[in-house]
């Protein structure tokens, strides 16, 4: 394959952009300079990180390493999903049922893609499952927290009508179902609107990668496909399995809502 090897000086071309955005930022006075600069430092120390410790995974394609990685994974998704919501359930209930969701949706996409799709050998093979796993849990995170958050925000501002249904004789999960619904369809929008939009208006990243290392254009796109696939799968599962989780907790066995157990 023929690629084009970067050194330090063209990463440094690159993030040199970064300068533009921050003096925008200060004429207009955004007040963005400092999240640029943290989130690209942030960016930076994580992926040369990520590097390291990757070299050293594929070299020693072990399981259970492979699944001490991923369960990482999924806990810093939990975090990150929980810690973009202005409305949150309290104490530990925002990051477990967020990280649980996402956790079974994207280890069991993954498995699957594994299993039926890529099939490498061993089947647990760290250089395709860490990366598969990475990106349908970056998709299903930010699915998940745009649908908790629609729904719990819902929650509080329509508690009256939620709690007009449920003395009306309706059940919990009937009277929360509209605003799951909601939730539910602003937490596919991303990846619906990626889905509609690959192609046309911009080339998904993992083919880019593909087709800049040299791989035949025809096979870089149906290797986007199925990972396309994998990751809308892993938002729908991810995002119903957050919302039901929710609606659980944000009512009780007596069908009441309780909008005590979110963060005040």
């Amino acid at each position: 394959m023929n690629y084009v090897v970067l050194d330090l000086g063209d990463v440094l071309i690159a993030a040199a952009l970064l300068l533009i955005n921050g003096a925008i930022s200060v004429a207009l006075a955004l007040g963005l300079g400092r999240s640029l600069l943290v989130a690209a430092v942030r960016m930076v120390l994580q992926l040369a990180l990520v590097g390291l410790v990757l070299r050293w995974l594929f070299e020693s394609v072990s399981p259970w390493l492979t699944l001490i990685a991923a369960l990482v994974m999924v806990g810093f998704a939990g975090y990150e999903a929980m810690a973009r919501q202005e409305q949150r359930l309290a104490g530990g209930w925002g990051f477990g049922i967020g990280a649980l969701a996402m956790g079974f949706a994207g280890i069991s996409v993954t498995v699957l893609a594994l299993g039926a799709v890529f099939q490498p050998d061993p089947w647990f093979q760290p250089r395709f499952a860490v990366p598969i796993l990475g990106m349908v849990l970056g998709n299903c995170m930010t699915g998940v927290a745009i649908a908790l958050n629609q729904f719990l925000t819902q929650a509080r501002q329509g508690r009256h009508g939620v709690e007009a249904m449920l003395a009306l004789g309706y059940e919990r999960d009937e009277a929360l179902a509209p605003l799951r619904r909601l939730a539910a369809r602003a937490g596919m929008i991303p990846i619906i609107n990626s889905m509609a939009a690959a192609g046309v208006v911009f080339l998904p990243g993992m083919m880019t990668g593909q087709i800049l290392a040299g791989v035949e254009p025809g096979q870089a796109v149906k290797y986007q496909m199925v990972i396309m696939f994998l990751i809308a799968g892993g938002t729908g599962i991810g995002v119903l399995l957050a919302l039901f989780g929710a609606s659980r907790r944000l009512s009780d066995d007596r069908h009441r809502l309780r909008l005590d157990r979110l963060q005040s």
